[in-house]
C-alpha cells in the first residue's frame, strides 16, 4: 500500500514548478490532492489530469493565499469534499528582484503576503482538524536565500527566512499533538522562477554549485514526500536544504 494512502493534502501554487512536482509526488504515493493555483487554470487543470491518468485522486481550486476569505473559502472547499486535511504543503511563491532602496513598498508587501501571510492563514485553518485528529504534516517550502541571504533579494530572503521562524517555532506548538512541521529550502532549481537569468549568469551561477548542476523539482518533491510519509514522523522543526553543495551547515 503506499504510504499516504488514505489521505488528503493540499498544495499551495501546485500549477507549475515545484509545486506541480510535489502534488505530483504525493499523488504517486496515494494521498488525494487539492492543487491549489492562482492565475495558471489550464497548468493546474494539465497536473489533475495528470493525476488521475496514474489512477490517484485530486481537485484543482482557484485562490490567491495572500487573501484571508479567498483562503478561508478554499479550505472549507476541500474539507467539504475530502472530509479532512492531513498534509499542507505552503509553496505558493512570488520572486522579485532589485535594490533594497529601489523596491516599491507594493512589491515588498506583495512578498510577505503571498510567503508569509499564506503560509500563516492556510496553516491556521487546517490545524484544528490535525490537532483533533492528533495526526498531521506541514512542509513550508523556503530557499536557500532564506538562510544565507541574497544580494538584490532581499525582500525574496527575509520572506523566505521568515517561513524558517514560523516552521521551528510552530513546530514546538504542535508536537504534543501528533503534527510535524518542518521547512525544505531549496538551492538552485531549474523552474520558470529561474528562466529569467541570461546565460552568462546560469554559467556563473553553476560554476558555485559543487554539484555542477542545477536541482530539478522532481528532487525537491521527492524531499517533501518524505517529510510526509510515516517514516518522518519524528522529524520536526528541521530546515533541509536540497542544494547540491551550494552551501553546507
Amino acid at each position: 500500500m503506499p504510504e499516504l494512502e488514505g489521505q488528503v493534502a493540499v498544495v499551495t501554487g501546485a500549477s507549475r514548478g515545484i509545486g506541480r512536482a510535489v502534488a505530483l509526488a504525493l499523488a504517486a504515493a496515494g494521498a488525494a490532492v487539492a492543487v491549489n493555483y492562482l492565475a495558471h487554470s489550464e497548468a493546474a487543470a494539465e497536473v489533475v489530469e495528470s493525476i488521475h491518468a496514474a489512477g490517484g485522486t485530486a481537485a484543482a481550486y482557484q485562490a490567491d493565499v495572500s487573501d484571508p476569505e479567498q483562503v478561508q473559502a478554499f479550505i472549507a472547499a476541500v474539507e467539504g469534499r475530502f472530509g479532512k486535511i492531513d498534509i499542507l504543503v505552503n509553496n505558493a511563491g512570488h520572486a522579485e528582484s532589485g535594490l533594497l532602496q529601489v523596491i516599491p513598498i507594493a512589491s515588498w508587501r506583495r512578498m510577505m503576503a503571498v510567503h508569509l501571510d499564506g503560509a500563516f492563514y492556510c496553516t491556521r485553518l487546517c490545524l484544528p482538524g490535525m490537532i483533533r485528529r492528533r495526526y498531521g504534516r506541514i512542509v513550508n517550502i523556503s530557499s536557500i536565500w532564506g538562510i544565507t541571504g541574497a544580494a538584490n533579494e532581499v525582500a525574496y530572503s527575509a520572506a523566505k527566512a521568515g517561513l524558517v521562524g514560523f516552521t521551528r517555532a510552530l513546530a514546538l506548538e504542535v508536537a504534543p499533538s501528533g503534527i510535524t512541521v518542518n521547512a525544505v529550502a531549496p538551492g538552485v532549481i531549474d523552474t520558470d522562477m529561474n528562466r529569467g537569468y541570461s546565460s552568462q549568469e546560469i554559467e556563473d551561477l553553476r560554476g558555485l554549485i559543487p554539484a555542477g548542476r542545477f536541482g530539478t523539482a522532481e528532487e525537491i518533491a521527492a524531499v517533501v514526500r518524505f517529510l510526509c510519509s510515516p517514516q518522518a514522523s519524528y522529524i520536526t522543526g528541521q530546515v533541509l536544504s536540497p542544494n547540491g553543495g551550494l552551501v553546507t551547515t
